[in-house]
């Protein structure tokens, strides 16, 4: 047995020990991930019984508002161009938006001549179960550094100031010229950390406001709640500090504006895609095949996570509607998310699962996502009112678009940075099933527009959001400060 193993069992051991004393289910569905794979197959049931009792992972207790001391360490001489990104987690382990742009952007960075290396919050990939990872991995020819100690110090505080430590030390081995950290607060707070003893420029890149991600996922919290208050502090604290801010669109910047960061110092990288997703889309009929879609059913669909405020209820009331004016409808629902049961439960309530309506596939491999995209005729965003989505823009929607789908999207101010009513898709009233129904079915009935619209789209990505485009502004900000 290689050293890494006992080293990420007794890893693995510390994070468990820790979540007991905060949720005593995720801590037993840590445990069952240890074991091995052939006695995993046999507790499957149990590990799904935990994992729909367990509490998601997320700020559920006050965080910690100490500031991550600066760890011992000596100065360095950079290397011109070298770039650390820190970041909470990255592929192949997790998969989700903010994963899949930390690998494209990187990988963009290294066309454009940059040299950068990821670095992951301290014990990921273990936390997750995974017990065979390295201290350095390869992916997409991006380096990937795991912060893997033998035992993890329970607290944020004590963590955070571990993952400092162990993060200078990666920093006097690359001898990095910039510190890129993206959300959350806790790889900001290190990346400042750093900066006292290492002295290089700190840019922090704002990629949601998650504060307002955890308001949004229960209606009984409010902006008084301490955990709101004192992860928003933390935020715009890291804002302030940093040498320059990153972020994704107009309103999410604006928000940073208002809470005290220069303008000057804010700059737009938008999300994007690769050349990969501008190409001829795929024939999307395998899929439609493959799920039991006929051939001429009109098939609208979302991918991304299953959270509250994406809004997928609206969507299947809005099918209910159609259904009823006989419109050959299917409803393609791509990810998987602490609401997936809870919409699955409405779809059958609803009558949309016995007839084949509305089809769940769970998440599917980001290399798949195109074949998905090709079943669909139109793609929907239709996220609540909750200001997260008023304030930060998705991912998936600038997918959907540089495959050629027109967009039909909540009526918000950040997803009207995407969608031109009437350009590239429509803008519909969030939270109105009859409004998302009517609007459906106009474009549904019209392949013409369909077709105008999805090339507007198409068009307006291969325009303003790629990857090399968001790279060349990453590098020239980097040159702002000094880093090339």
């Amino acid at each position: 047995m290689s050293r890494r193993v006992p080293r990420a069992v007794s890893l693995a051991a510390s994070v468990a020990w820790g979540e007991l004393r905060q949720d005593p289910a995720r801590a037993a569905l840590l445990g069952l991930r240890l074991l091995p794979a052939r006695l995993r197959r046999r507790v499957r049931p149990v590990e799904r019984w935990l994992g729909g009792r367990a509490r998601p992972a997320g700020p559920s207790a006050l965080p910690s508002a100490v500031r991550v001391s600066a760890p011992a360490g000596r100065p360095v001489r950079p290397v011109p161009g070298r770039v650390l990104h820190l970041v909470t987690n990255s592929l192949p382990y997790a998969h989700a938006g903010y994963t899949v742009r930390t690998q494209k952007l990187a990988e963009a960075q290294r066309a454009a001549g940059l040299d950068p290396h990821v670095v992951t919050r301290i014990g990921f990939p273990v936390a997750r179960g995974v017990l065979d990872a390295g201290s350095v991995q390869l992916v997409g020819g991006v380096p990937q550094h795991r912060l893997l100690p033998w035992w993890l110090p329970y607290g944020q505080g004590p963590a955070l100031a571990r993952n400092a430590e162990l993060a200078g030390r990666l920093v006097e081995r690359l001898r990095p010229a910039v510190l890129h950290a993206a959300t959350d607060h806790g790889n900001g707070r290190v990346a400042l950390a750093l900066r006292e003893v290492y002295g290089l420029p700190v840019v922090y890149e704002v990629r949601g406001f998650l504060e307002e991600t955890w308001l949004s996922q229960d209606p009984a919290r409010t902006p008084a709640d301490p955990v709101y208050r004192g992860r928003r502090a933390l935020e715009t604290d890291c804002m302030r500090r940093a040498d320059l801010v990153l972020t994704l669109g107009a309103a999410m910047k604006a928000e940073i504006v208002a809470r005290g960061v220069p303008e000057e110092r804010v700059l737009i990288v938008p999300n994007a895609v690769d050349a990969a997703f501008l190409g001829p889309p795929p024939d999307g009929a395998a899929v439609r095949a493959r799920l039991g879609i006929a051939p001429d059913a009109f098939v609208v669909g979302t991918v991304g996570s299953l959270t509250p405020h994406e809004g997928i209820g609206t969507l299947l009331h809005a099918g209910v509607l159609l259904r009823r004016r006989g419109m050959p409808l299917r409803l393609l629902i791509v990810g998987d998310g602490p609401e997936r049961a809870r919409l699955e439960r409405l779809a059958a309530r609803l009558g949309l699962a016995e007839d084949g309506t509305a089809v769940f596939t769970g998440r599917v491999p980001h290399t798949q996502v195109r074949d998905f995209y090709a079943a669909l005729d139109v793609f929907a965003v239709p996220r609540t009112d909750a200001r997260v989505c008023r304030l930060v823009t998705p991912l998936k929607p600038v997918e959907a678009m540089a495959g050629g789908l027109p967009v039909l999207a909540s009526d918000l101010p950040a997803l009207r940075e995407l969608v031109e009513h009437e350009v590239n898709g429509r803008l519909i009233p969030a939270e109105s099933p009859h409004a998302w129904a009517d609007e459906l079915e106009r474009v549904l009935y019209s392949h013409k527009r369909r077709l105008e619209w999805g090339a507007a789209a198409r068009a307006r990505v291969a325009r303003e959001r790629t990857w090399d485009r968001v790279a060349a502004t990453t590098r020239e900000a980097y040159r702002s400060l000094g880093c090339l």
